[in-house]
């Protein structure tokens, strides 16, 4: 993701430029769709955040300080958007789903990658909605210390500290489902 292509497409999208918007929100509606799938685990409910965050980012493209990376900017709509989803979901009856979808594609995958993938979307599913942030962040966005740190408006080390923290509960998840050997052996 090129920073200074992203601020001339905003440059030119608070010109008017239509195109520029198109390239823009094509640039990163699939990201933010992975992200709001990882944090809400539905895919229905991810679609509608990822429309929800394109048009909160067009209403305030003016607001994007362009000293910064585009991506942290809109990520961190994203990912406000997803807990912000999440919150209203649990007031309105906490809403789940047992099975969750995988976000591989389907027939031409072996069998065991897929039971793989469903179990880490499951264990991830159970991590608390930050630490689950803050593994989506690093590992399917792959973005940095600093990016989440800004992204989640956090100091790197406490990015750090969260990560290593999530990381442990993944781990132990994982290690439930014997996927891995369990960390408490050791």
């Amino acid at each position: 993701m090129n920073k200074h292509g992203d601020a001339a497409l905003v440059e030119d999208c608070l010109r008017g430029d239509g195109d520029a918007l198109v390239v823009l929100i094509e640039r990163y509606e699939k990201p933010i769709y992975n992200a709001a799938f990882r944090m809400l685990k539905d895919p229905d409910d991810a679609r509608d955040v990822t429309q929800t965050v394109c048009l909160k980012a067009m209403e305030n493209l003016a607001s994007y300080d362009p000293r910064y990376k585009f991506y942290s900017w809109v990520y961190r709509i994203a990912i406000n958007e997803s807990l912000n989803w999440i919150k209203r979901r649990d007031r309105a009856g906490g809403r789940t789903t047992d099975e969750i979808p995988s976000p591989l594609p389907g027939p031409d995958l072996a069998v065991d990658r897929l039971e793989v993938s469903d179990h880490l979307q499951a264990a991830l599913a159970e991590l608390p909605t930050g630490e689950r942030a803050v593994i989506v962040m690093k590992y399917f966005l792959e973005c940095s210390y600093d990016d989440i740190g800004q992204i989640l408006e956090i100091p790197s080390k406490t990015v750090k500290s969260r990560l290593f923290t999530a990381r442990r509960h993944l781990r132990d998840r994982l290690a439930a489902r014997g996927l891995l050997a369990s960390s408490r052996s050791a």
